[in-house]
């Protein structure tokens, strides 16, 4: 893929960037003033080594040449130490900003609207928290103040050279048009080059994470070759864009080695043709002046690299700040914040739609009384899934209300919204762990006896014990050493825990063994039992429960009412019951 072009960077977003080192100015002011010390210390060197050959060994004064001899290991040993200081400031000002930046994207992401993640791959966003930040630091340690500072130093330089001899340093500076144009033309490569590697290296990161994550279906279907295949063309683009930059160097170092040995080869020439046999004192001259131009080159074998770190750190920030500006971002524009909610529910003619396509929900109505069990039922796709989600305001309606105790859930503050609803979904995710962590969430307000007693109170404290380690078991990421059923009877007392007014269970007790229904089923009971309760289920014995149940087909409510009276009315409720729940009604009748 090739970069867009571009004639320089966007000042703009520099100084955006450089707003999160407000913080450390100190810093910033400091990396600066050790640049334009660091200059003006330079051709110090150059200077005491004229004056010592063309007046102290020229005229025996040995002493003289001892003593700038130690002022020239003085000189090295501050430049030393000061070229420390001046990288060390510049690179704990860089961290220190990436840091910022990393928490403030990492806090962002964590607060997007999930229609973010439905349309943006994991991996990108990875590589927009670590990879494309970590270059933002870039242009602090190797960016613009160093650009500054060896610019500074290219000039004190080039004044020393042409107050001391002007007609020596134009001779000198002839080559100097072929490095400006190998400059340019590496730096173009570069930048070409870095900006492929980036898109590989995001495409590397959402492969790389989305088949980690669906290992298990990817080795099923026996598809590996496939992706293998997928991921070693990926790779190799990324391969490819890196040795183009290799490439690029291998070329551009040499160049710049030959034009130095140019000019110094024409300062030889000149000196023994026009100066030495006129001025036999200027030898001091010569010397000093080929000190100069590796003085002049060493900054300018990288400072083309650093104007495509610094640019490439400016695209990074680029990438970086899109994430910090996404609209589409859960404010909690809510006032209303109350500790408790008593969990009457309201769907006021709710419509929705995924990324503004078909609506998933058209004109749906209906009304959850306080402590009232309500089950949900439909097909695949009917909804739902989406009517939980909106009600915990992971997405937003785009037609319609929805309310908690009469009020708009918009208008409460997302902590105390989510914090009365707790959910029990299907797919129970665990992270690496213990079971400890994974049922508080790590949250220290939350005691291990109240977690014991929560576990106890569903029958669930034995099997726990009955792990190893108990309660300090490590449950490996996505509680890999779990089964379906353990994972889901965790995510119970974690419910149980929180407390909640209201109580959501999504396909809760689907997908699992016999003994873990049970232990689920009775888990169910406690829950429920004096809370307002959603519950969207394919076990009969649940919905049977239920205060009432809303049917769904395609985004639409079909039906209300009790089990019995769904039966009796003999509608779509009746023929989904026949050919889902018939078997079940069988069993679970005796």
């Amino acid at each position: 893929m090739t970069a867009p072009k571009k004639t320089f960077f966007d000042f703009a977003l520099l100084r955006r960037v450089f707003g999160f080192a407000a913080p450390y100015r100190k810093r910033f002011y400091l990396s600066v003033v050790l640049a334009i010390v660091l200059a003006l210390v330079t051709p110090i060197r150059p200077m005491l080594i004229q004056l010592t050959v063309n007046k102290y060994i020229a005229n025996s004064m040995m002493d003289m040449v001892v003593r700038i001899t130690i002022w020239q290991i003085g000189l090295i040993l501050l430049e030393s130490a000061l070229r420390f200081l001046f990288s060390f400031t510049t690179a704990y000002l860089g961290q220190s900003v990436v840091r910022d930046m990393r928490v403030a994207t990492y806090k962002k992401i964590v607060n997007l609207n999930l229609s973010q993640f439905d349309t943006t791959p994991i991996g990108t966003l990875t590589t927009r928290t670590i990879n494309d930040i970590e270059s933002i630091n870039d242009i602090f340690s190797d960016g613009l103040v160093p650009i500054i500072a060896d610019l500074l130093s290219i000039i004190c330089v080039l004044v020393y050279m042409f107050i001391t001899d002007w007609r020596l340093s134009l001779i000198a500076l002839i080559p100097f048009p072929i490095i400006i144009i190998a400059t340019y033309y590496f730096k173009e490569s570069i930048n070409r080059s870095f900006h492929t590697v980036r898109n590989a290296v995001a495409s590397l990161n959402a492969f790389v994470q989305e088949h980690l994550t669906g290992m298990s279906v990817v080795q099923s279907f026996a598809a590996e070759d496939r992706e293998f295949e997928k991921f070693r063309s990926i790779n190799k683009e990324h391969r490819n864009a890196n040795v183009r930059a290799i490439f690029a160097y291998s070329v551009f170092f040499p160049v710049v080695e030959i034009v130095l040995a140019l000019s110094i080869g024409l300062i030889v020439w000149w000196s023994s043709k026009e100066a030495l046999h006129l001025h036999e004192s200027q030898q001091g001259t010569v010397v000093a002046f080929i000190l100069c131009m590796n003085l002049l080159f060493r900054p300018l074998r990288v400072i083309a690299d650093k104007f495509n770190v610094l640019q490439m750190g400016i695209i990074a920030s680029e990438r970086v700040f899109k994430v910090l500006d996404n609209p589409d971002y859960l404010n909690e524009e809510g006032t209303y914040g109350p500790e408790k909610i008593s969990g009457k529910i309201e769907f006021d003619h709710v419509s929705f739609s995924y990324g503004g396509g078909k609506d998933v929900l058209k004109d749906l109505s209906f009304t959850v009384e306080p402590g009232e069990t309500v089950a949900i039922v439909g097909h695949t796709g009917s909804g739902k899934t989406t009517i939980i989600s909106l009600l915990n305001r992971l997405y937003e309606a785009q037609k319609g209300v929805i309310r908690i105790d009469g009020v708009a859930v918009k208008d409460y503050k997302l902590e105390a919204l989510r914090k009365n609803i707790g959910v029990v979904l299907q797919d129970v995710f665990l992270f690496s762990g213990t079971v400890m962590d994974n049922i508080t969430l790590r949250n220290p307000e939350i005691s291990r006896e109240a977690v014991v007693e929560a576990a106890k109170l569903i029958d669930m404290h034995d099997f726990i014990e009955r792990l190893p380690g108990g309660y300090d078991y490590n449950v490996m990421e996505r509680g890999a050493t779990l089964s379906l059923g353990q994972r889901q009877l965790l995510s119970f007392i974690r419910a149980l825990l929180y407390n909640p007014s209201v109580l959501i269970l999504d396909e809760a007790t689907s997908s699992v063994d016999t003994e873990s229904e049970l232990l689920i089923q009775h888990a169910i009971d406690t829950l429920i039992k004096g809370r307002t309760s959603i519950v969207i289920a394919h076990r009969l014995s649940t919905i049977r429960k239920a205060h009432k149940i809303l049917v769904l087909d395609k985004g639409e409510l079909l039906e209300m009412g009790t089990h019995e009276e769904l039966i009796e009315r003999q509608g779509f409720y009746y023929k989904l019951y026949q050919l889902q729940f018939s078997q079940h009604g069988r069993t679970e009748t005796t």
